[in-house]
C-alpha cells in the first residue's frame, strides 16, 4: 500500500494517515501496517485534476481502514474510474483522497458461491463478453454487456463501479434490480448485505454509507428452464439508454412462472414492475398478453421528465421495450 500526491503547483500536505518521519527518504511508517512503505516522490507538476492523495491498499481490511479516515474528508474509491476520472479531469469532482482498490486480488474474481454468482468490485465489464457461468445467467450477462458504452470503456469499467454509481440508465443496475441481487459491503469491523430493492435510493444515490466499500455483487443463478429478453433504446450505439427493459421468466407446462420485468433509463432508479409481472404470472404466453403487460408497464412508470409530452414519449418507449424484451424471451 502506498500514498502519492498528484496535481497542484506547490508541495501538498502530508497524506492523511501517512506521517513522514523524513520526507527526503521517501519512506514512512503508518497506522495501516507495521512495515515501511515506499512513497513515490512528490512532483511539482500541473495536472487536469485538482490535488489529491492516492492510496493503493492490497487488502479489503486496509481499504476500509483508510476509508474510515478519509471518507468524511471527500475520500473516494477508485476501481475502473470511468465516471470519476472524467469528472476529475473537468474538475466537476475534486476528491482530496483516492482509495485505489485495483491491487486487492480478492476483488478481481467472479465465482459461484452459495447459489449465486459473486462478482468482485474489480471485475471489468469485458469479463462478461463470454459467459462466466454456464446456463441462462452467463448468457444473459454476455448479451447485456454489449450494450454498455464502447469496448475501451468495457475493458476498464467495473460491474460494481456501475452499481455504486447508480445511474438509472445503467444496464448492470437493471440486471441487479430485475434479478433481486444483493450487494456485499464492508466497513471497519462490519459486513452487511443489501438487497437491490433497498440499495438504489434515487438518481445516483445508494444506501452505501461514506466509510463503506462495495466489495461484491451477488446475482442468483437461474434455472435451465429460465428464458430472458433484453431490449434497450438509445439514439446512437453506446449512448445512455432512454429506456430499457429486461424480462426473465420460466415456462412450466405452457404457462409463465416467476415472471420478472424490470425497466431502467426512465425513472430515477431501475426497478421491477409488479403490475406488469402480475399480468403474465400463470398465463399462457401470447402476443395479446404480452401487449397487456407492456401497457401495464407504461402506466406504472413515473418518468423523470418534466413535460407532459416528454413523459408520454417515455411511456411509449417503455411499452415498446417491454414488449420486445418479452418477445425475445419467447424466441430462445
Amino acid at each position: 500500500m502506498g500514498g502519492v500526491s498528484f496535481g497542484g503547483g506547490g508541495v501538498p500536505p502530508e497524506p492523511w494517515g501517512l506521517r513522514s518521519a523524513a520526507r527526503g527518504s521517501g519512506c514512512t511508517k503508518n497506522r495501516y501496517n507495521s512495515t515501511n512503505i515506499t512513497l513515490r516522490p512528490n512532483r511539482r507538476c500541473a495536472m487536469k485534476p485538482g490535488k489529491f492523495e492516492h492510496y493503493e491498499p492490497t487488502s479489503i481490511d486496509q481499504a476500509v481502514m483508510i476509508l474510515a479516515d478519509v471518507a468524511d474528508q471527500d475520500g473516494r474509491v477508485l476501481a475502473g474510474g470511468q465516471t470519476l476520472v472524467p469528472a476529475m479531469a473537468l474538475r466537476l469532482a475534486r476528491p482530496a483522497f483516492l482509495v485505489d482498490i485495483n491491487r486487492i486480488e480478492e476483488l478481481r474474481r467472479a465465482e459461484v458461491r452459495d447459489g449465486a454468482l459473486e462478482i468482485g468490485a474489480c471485475v471489468r465489464h469485458a469479463a462478461f463478453h463470454q459467459p462466466v457461468v454456464p446456463g441462462p445467467l452467463g448468457r444473459l450477462l454476455a448479451q447485456v454487456v454489449r450494450h454498455i458504452a464502447h469496448l475501451p470503456i468495457r475493458t476498464r469499467g467495473t460491474f460494481c463501479g456501475s452499481i455504486a454509481n447508480a445511474d438509472p440508465a445503467s444496464e448492470w443496475c437493471l440486471v441487479s434490480s430485475t434479478l433481486d441481487a444483493e450487494f456485499v459491503v464492508r466497513s471497519v469491523g462490519r459486513e452487511r448485505r443489501i438487497p437491490a430493492a433497498e440499495f438504489f435510493l434515487g438518481y445516483m444515490a445508494t444506501a452505501l454509507e461514506p466509510a463503506e466499500l462495495l466489495v461484491a455483487a451477488r446475482l442468483p443463478l437461474l434455472g435451465e428452464e429460465t428464458r430472458f429478453g433484453f431490449e434497450e433504446y438509445s439514439r446512437r450505439a453506446g449512448d445512455f439508454a432512454q429506456a430499457m427493459a429486461l424480462a426473465v421468466f420460466e415456462l412450466h407446462d405452457g404457462v409463465m412462472r416467476n415472471v420478472r420485468i424490470g425497466v431502467g433509463g426512465v425513472e430515477d432508479r431501475t426497478r421491477r414492475l409488479a403490475a406488469a409481472e402480475a399480468c403474465l404470472e400463470g398465463i399462457a404466453p401470447d402476443a395479446q398478453e404480452f401487449q397487456r403487460a407492456a401497457d401495464a408497464a407504461a402506466q406504472q412508470v413515473q418518468p423523470s421528465d418534466s413535460g407532459a409530452d416528454e413523459q408520454a414519449y417515455r411511456r411509449d418507449l417503455v411499452r415498446a421495450v417491454v414488449r420486445r424484451a418479452l418477445d425475445k424471451g419467447m424466441q430462445q
